[in-house]
């Protein structure tokens, strides 16, 4: 079965809407774990328009099971995980003017910034995932590298409808299979919600799922310990 990764960015935005101290993503993490949570995920941006540098730090000393830190090709945020050693760094893109993350990592156009953000992570004992799209030459490309497991970018299968959806599942399979094949972890993320998420958990060998949006979305109307336990369900 899948593992559950609870991304809890948008508790953060909400507290950063009033640069206020709640709702607090540590007590979230707290209650995600509560509710089955494999993994408690955040996103320390440059902007740091949501998640900051002290709840990464009191995340390390208080979640439990695994923290999962995405985190863009900049020296800053790399010193920060390097001392901070999350379980794993997922290497995302990065872009100041978007809402959300919105593509794969360009890894063919970052060959050698890549390797050496690989490497320094790797060096402090922290698994490296790199967040991509069901594309052949990124991901083998991401193997030859050293990376660990993949993150497939869902966001296009999340999009569609029908057989657009059945299509971009097709892609996701194809490439998790060549994901596997080339010695890495599987992991998905990126739009999963409570109605699209089952076919991407059944994908073989599909390792973890990391949701964020969806998540917080229903815990406002059911708690979030409750919405937890429902996606863990569905996964299952």
């Amino acid at each position: 079965m899948a593992q559950l990764g609870v991304n809890i960015d948008h508790v953060a935005t909400v507290r950063q809407a009033r640069r206020t101290y709640e709702p607090d993503p540590i007590w979230a993490a707290a209650l995600a774990e509560l509710g089955g949570a494999d993994g408690i995920t955040v996103h320390l941006r440059e902007d740091r328009r949501h998640i900051q540098d002290r709840d990464l730090r009191l995340l390390r000393e208080t979640v439990t099971v695994k923290l999962n830190l995405e985190l863009a090709l900049a020296d800053e945020v790399l010193a920060i995980a390097c001392d901070v050693k999350p379980c794993q760094a997922t290497i995302v893109p990065e872009n100041r003017h978007e809402v959300t993350t919105e593509g794969g990592l360009d890894v063919l156009g970052n060959e050698a910034k890549l390797q050496a953000a690989i490497g320094r992570l790797k060096a402090q004992g922290i698994v490296v995932s790199l967040f991509l799209d069901p594309d052949a030459r990124q991901i083998e490309t991401g193997a030859r590298l050293g990376a660990d497991a993949v993150e497939l970018h869902t966001g296009q299968y999340a999009l569609a409808a029908g057989k657009a959806q059945q299509a971009e599942l097709v892609k996701l399979t194809q490439a998790g299979k060549q994901i596997v094949d080339l010695g890495m972890v599987l992991h998905a993320g990126h739009g999963l919600t409570y109605r699209n998420v089952r076919p991407i958990a059944t994908i073989p060998q599909m390792c973890e799922l990391n949701i964020g949006h969806s998540i917080v979305a229903r815990s406002i109307m059911v708690g979030f310990q409750t919405a937890v336990r429902e996606m863990k369900d569905l996964i299952a």
